[in-house]
């Protein structure tokens, strides 16, 4: 059900963290914003019986892929194109700028186009045609491609692309994917909708994919925003597109080489800083828990989550529900998990996925089925390691 975005969402001034011994390095303040604005949708907190089953803990799932844009990112990146239209002097010469190959450019577009304003995505050569399509199916003004990856495309954007427009007059408001302060702000009341549809129960764990870091830390600040003082954050990533686990093994904010990942949309060679500030800390306290799961665990999270809900996701969220079956969840988190905890997964979408490309990698990954579900029987009560 789409709703009116409230007239006030918090924007971060200075940074919030809730995992540094319960003290805060800054404040959160409301700002104002179109009350009229519906650039993200309120999405449902549902129970699922058949990967609680699997899983063998209660397992509730928030279904981002109902935002306008087929994922999460509607939440962070309307938040902040609602907020950089509000704050124009001349609204009318706004013109929106996105640099992304995917689940952030069509975010951008889905928001202009609701705000009214006309957007430009600029994608790197790697991306895809049907993603390419799907961008200017939703209404972008222009899709350019350019550079042999995000960071190439998001320079000639900046300093190529917007320098042209701003000499045209225009005023260029740039789009980035992950690392703002308002896009975290728009994550963050997404805890806020999780806990008034909890009624006020706290769950044992929220799981979200981590990618660049802007979920992870709208999550976070979230978590502290209503108060939730015993609940684990689980970032998942894929191996070869793991620059958060990667730098908090090493100590240190990393850069990968390059991405190896099929998982594009968790492509972020380095994360925001601010991320990789949280999981530190959080990691320390066993506040947050970083895991890496490979790019089949993701397929077969996608196809088996086909199965059970009918739902199609990318592999940068079905890595997340991976998590379900064969007693990853327990793994992923170093501990015994028991019937009675509570686990949110953000089923945070993406539109880097069809039908036949599920088919192909159950084609190609099936040997991680048990023989129950391969028999038909789904899910297996087999992969429930506590017997649930």
């Amino acid at each position: 059900m789409a709703i009116d975005a409230p007239t006030s969402l918090p924007v971060t001034n200075g940074h919030t963290n809730g995992y540094t011994n319960g003290h805060t390095n800054g404040h959160t303040k409301p700002q104002k914003m179109s009350a009229s604005a519906k650039t993200w949708r309120e999405t449902p907190l549902i129970e699922s019986a058949n990967l609680s089953k699997a899983a063998g803990c209660r397992i509730l799932l928030k279904l981002e892929l109902l935002q306008p844009s087929g994922s999460f990112k509607s939440r962070g990146i309307g938040h902040l194109c609602s907020l950089s239209l509000a704050r124009s002097a001349n609204p009318q010469n706004v013109h929106f700028y996105s640099s992304s190959g995917g689940n952030a450019g069509l975010a951008c577009v889905h928001a202009a186009k609701t705000l009214g304003r006309p957007s430009t995505v600029v994608v790197p050569l790697s991306t895809k045609a049907m993603m390419i399509a799907k961008i200017k199916a939703a209404g972008a003004s222009e899709v350019i491609q350019e550079g042999c990856s995000w960071k190439e495309a998001d320079l000639y954007m900046r300093e190529t692309v917007m320098r042209r427009a701003e000499d045209r007059g225009e005023e260029a408001v740039y789009v980035p994917p992950f690392d703002h302060e308002d896009v975290w702000a728009g994550h963050q009341y997404m805890v806020c909708e999780i806990s008034r549809q909890l009624g006020g129960e706290e769950p044992s764990v929220i799981a979200c994919s981590a990618g660049g870091g802007g979920l992870f830390i709208g999550i976070a600040q979230g978590v502290e925003e209503v108060g939730w003082k015993d609940t684990q954050i689980l970032a998942m990533e894929t191996q070869g597109a793991d620059a958060l686990n990667v730098s908090l093994r090493a100590g240190e904010l990393t850069t990968l080489p390059g991405i190896t990942s099929q998982a594009t949309s968790l492509g972020a060679v380095r994360v925001a800083e601010r991320a990789y500030e949280i999981a530190k800390e959080g990691e320390a306290s066993g506040r947050v828990v970083s895991a890496v799961l490979s790019d089949a665990e993701a397929a077969m999270g996608c196809w088996r989550f086909a199965d059970d809900e009918r739902m199609l996701v990318e592999l940068a969220c079905g890595v997340n529900l991976a998590l379900c079956y064969g007693g990853r969840l327990e793994k992923a988190l170093g501990r015994t998990v028991h019937k009675d905890e509570t686990v949110v997964i953000v089923v945070c979408g993406g539109s880097n996925v069809n039908t036949e490309m599920l088919a192909n990698w159950r084609l190609e990954h099936g040997h991680l089925e048990d023989e129950g579900v391969a028999n038909g029987v789904v899910p297996s009560g087999k992969t429930a390691p506590n017997g649930a």
